[in-house]
Parts: structure tokens; sequence; C-alpha cells
């Protein structure tokens, strides 16, 4: 099975695509579709649906895996991320891609078995989940592959 996990972002949208097999978790790709500030909103998004899509295209993901939105103080910074996450949604939705939404909590609660883990903790853990040398960076692209491994351990189970 092929993930796609994203952490939705209107300047900066995380990506990571891991592979799952026999109970293993291999990272194929990750990365981060960023979008100049001070660009008009429909831009923006148009930007990330084509990239996102182009991603899509060339790993053939099976599943989507995607953060939820958590509270955040500053109101037009979360309806920002809403419609970053809107337009992921529905890339994959268009791709015929399962998806999966997880609460930043659930997933810090899967990968290290705490959820209120700070960054770091999470990042290490999906360093040694990938068997990775280092941690992936920048953190929006260690968040997305967070996501896509929480789903790998749900699916698992299932």
């Amino acid at each position: 099975m092929r993930i796609i996990g994203i952490d939705p972002g209107t300047g900066i949208l995380g990506f990571g695509v891991i592979d799952v097999h026999a109970g293993k978790t291999k990272l194929v790709t990750a990365g981060v579709i960023t979008t100049p500030a001070h660009t008009p909103l429909a831009d923006r998004l148009e930007e990330i649906y084509l990239e996102l899509t182009n991603i899509i295209a060339e790993t053939n993901p099976n599943m989507m895996a995607i953060e939820q939105l958590f509270f955040a103080k500053n109101v037009t910074t979360a309806m920002s991320v809403a419609h970053a996450r809107g337009v992921a949604m529905l890339t994959g939705k268009q791709a015929k891609l399962r998806i999966e939404e997880y609460t930043p909590l659930q997933i810090k609660q899967s990968l290290t078995g705490y959820g209120k883990a700070d960054k770091k903790q999470v990042q290490e853990m999906v360093r040694i989940q990938l068997g990775l040398k280092d941690v992936p960076k920048p953190d929006d692209c260690a968040d997305a592959l967070a996501a896509a491994i929480m789903c790998a351990f749900v699916t698992r189970t299932q």
C-alpha cells in the first residue's frame, strides 16, 4: 500500500509518500509545496492543486492521510489553512484516493505514545519509523510523514 500524508497550509503544504509492506514503512518521497506570500488566495490554491495533482500522478498512492484542523488563535490563518486542506482533499478525491483524517493529538499519540509530545519527539519517531539518517525537514514535511505513518498504523490494525 502507498500512502500520501498531507500537512495542510497555504504558504507551505507538507507532503510525504510512504510505502507500507509486511508491517514495514519506507519513504518514497517527501517535501513541501510553497506559494508566495501576498499572492491572491485563488492563485495560491490553484498552485497547490496543480502541484499536488502532479505529485499524486507521479507517486500513485492508494490513500491520503490528512491532518485535521486544530483550533487556531488566528482566525485568518485557520481559514486559509482550511482552504488549502479542502483543495488537498478534493485533489485526493479526484484521484480516487481513500482519505483518512487525523487530529494532531491522534498523530502524536500514535507515533510517540503521548498526545502532547513536542515536534522534536514526533520528528524523531518519523525518522526511526522510516529508518532515515536524519529528521525530515522542514517541519511541515515531517508532519505530513507522521500523518502517513499514523494511517499505516491504523490500516494495519483494521
